[in-house]
């Protein structure tokens, strides 16, 4: 049987792990009552993820991203910062008929530029920012109604109930990013940042 692994191992197309450089070009918190976030000249970040911050807490409820449990069920919280980049959302906006969408109405931490196509960055991919914080990518920040509504709002879009529907479509693979701290510090806007894409493959049974 052991015979067999290297073959197997043949089949799969692997790409290397690499290495990019990025900038934090703005930071943004929320208030511990709503998911709309505020531009802030620097993150305080613990392990619960920022201090203060509306998505703080080690742990936090499953909801419609996870069917599997009941809502409400108290989870490992994999998504204290959402992370977006200015050209993605960009092109989000344009799809929606908008001018522009601001990463404060979509409930965004970081804005990151510098990494082409952010948002598929792979899970396990690793920041670390020039202070010395890290942090780890969970997954890509689905898209949803709430952000939606909130972009059809600030807009001043005719129809929120039809901007809040949109955005999903409109923002399929483009939202972004959730991320969890791995190593705690003050993150400041305008600090540089390595980030180490691993290795990746597709997995077939």
């Amino acid at each position: 049987m052991s015979d067999l692994l290297p073959e197997a191992e043949s089949a799969i197309e692997i790409t290397p792990a690499r290495k990019l450089v990025a900038r934090v070009a703005a930071l943004y918190v929320a208030p511990f009552d709503h998911f709309q976030t505020r531009a802030v000249d620097e993150l305080r970040l613990g392990f619960d993820g920022i201090e203060g911050d509306f998505h703080a807490g080690a742990t936090r409820r499953s909801g419609g991203r996870e069917p599997w449990y009941p809502r409400g069920t108290e989870m490992r919280n994999e998504r204290q910062l959402s992370l977006v980049a200015a050209d993605e959302i960009a092109v989000v906006a344009d799809r929606m008929g908008i001018a522009e969408i601001k990463p404060e109405w979509i409930g965004a931490n970081l804005l990151i530029e510098g990494v082409p196509r952010l948002s598929m960055l792979p899970a396990g991919s690793i920041l670390f920012f020039q202070c010395g914080v890290t942090i780890k990518v969970d997954a890509q920040n689905g898209p949803c109604r709430i952000a939606g509504r909130s972009i059809a709002e600030n807009a001043g879009m005719a129809d929120h109930e039809a901007g809040a529907l949109l955005f999903p479509k409109a923002a399929k693979r483009l939202r972004g990013l959730v991320a969890w701290v791995e190593k705690p510090g003050t993150i400041r806007a305008g600090e540089e940042i390595s980030v180490r894409v691993p290795e990746q493959w597709i997995y077939r049974a």
